[in-house]
């Protein structure tokens, strides 16, 4: 991956989102004050999306010859492991975890690119206590891959993200002080509840339930889903209190997604607040009007948090 370019680029990046329908490009502008400001959502239809033409398409039209750019990976391409933290030093542990995870990923070790994100401890833990951190891995042909597009479309390619590091990067402006916040999301690959605090990424969890049967027309579906997403919800959070019981959730925030009666369902089955977000009230969403409907945010929803990003982890 290339990480320097003669050529000017501007501060913002250019994040895009491939989806099963389509790209979503995302420009934010980040402020001392205020609002995270969305300067672009764009949406170019295609399918597949992972097109060249479609890439330089939107290429030409954004001047994205002028940006950085980075993506996310959709859910099924990479794993997201927790590991016990090797006591190694800091330019060895990622050959110390790539060990590690010789035996619990799908594919050969050899052929995984892997990074490594810590999990805060208890400040009040015992010096020396072992403590956790996630681990991602994903096949050197699909990152390859995914290089080799950008390149042939003419763009540079700087980082490639994550879906539960774009979601914690949104539940960072929703934060309480000294508390943690859940936010749960769903899309074509299934649910998402990621569980936060102080900006860092203590829980993952997916659920295997899609926007498409989220939006169910017939009742009696959307009732087993609705039992199904409680049900590991409530697992989760038990699973956390257990783990991290230094940390109180203070809600859980429901990720736009139109679907209607989820968040009244989830407020009556779980003992923590249920609320739902709008992103018109933690982004200055008024250079893109059309994000004021809630297929649209819930389009664009880890866009945007991948565009937020201010750390460079790179896989």
């Amino acid at each position: 991956m290339r990480f320097f370019s003669k050529a000017k680029k501007k501060e913002s990046w250019l994040t895009i989102s491939f989806l099963g329908d389509g790209i979503c490009v995302v420009e934010m502008l980040r402020a001392a004050n205020g609002r995270p400001k969305v300067e672009v959502a764009a949406f170019y239809p295609g399918q597949p999306s992972y097109s060249p033409e479609l890439l330089q398409r939107l290429g030409r039209e954004l001047r994205a010859e002028h940006f950085y750019c980075a993506t996310l990976l959709g859910g099924g391409e990479y794993q997201l492991l927790t590991v016990e933290a090797p006591n190694v030093a800091q330019n060895e542990l990622k050959t110390a975890v790539r060990w590690r995870l010789k035996d619990l990923l799908d594919f050969h070790i050899d052929d995984a690119t892997i990074d490594v994100l810590d999990i805060p401890m208890d400040k009040s833990a015992a010096a020396g206590r072992p403590h956790s951190m996630f681990a991602v891995a994903a096949r050197n042909s699909l990152i390859e891959s995914r290089q080799g597009l950008f390149d042939e479309a003419g763009l540079l390619l700087r980082v490639i993200d994550i879906p539960e590091m774009a979601q914690r990067n949104i539940a960072t402006l929703l934060e309480t002080e000294g508390r943690g916040v859940g936010l749960l999301s769903f899309d074509e690959d299934g649910g998402l509840l990621t569980i936060s605090s102080q900006g860092e990424l203590y829980l993952s969890r997916r659920i295997e339930v899609t926007l498409q049967q989220l939006l169910d027309p017939n009742p009696n579906s959307r009732a087993i889903y609705f039992d199904k997403i409680a049900l590991e919800l409530q697992r989760s959070l038990d699973h956390f209190e257990r783990q991290y019981h230094f940390i109180t959730i203070s809600r859980l925030l429901l990720a736009p997604s139109a679907a209607v009666g989820l968040d009244t369902f989830l407020a009556q089955n779980l003992y923590i607040p249920v609320e739902s977000l709008n992103l018109d009230a933690i982004f200055d969403l008024e250079k893109v009007p059309e994000l004021a409907e809630a297929a649209q945010q819930q389009r664009f929803f880890l866009a945007l948090g991948a565009a937020m990003r201010t750390e460079e982890v790179v896989l």
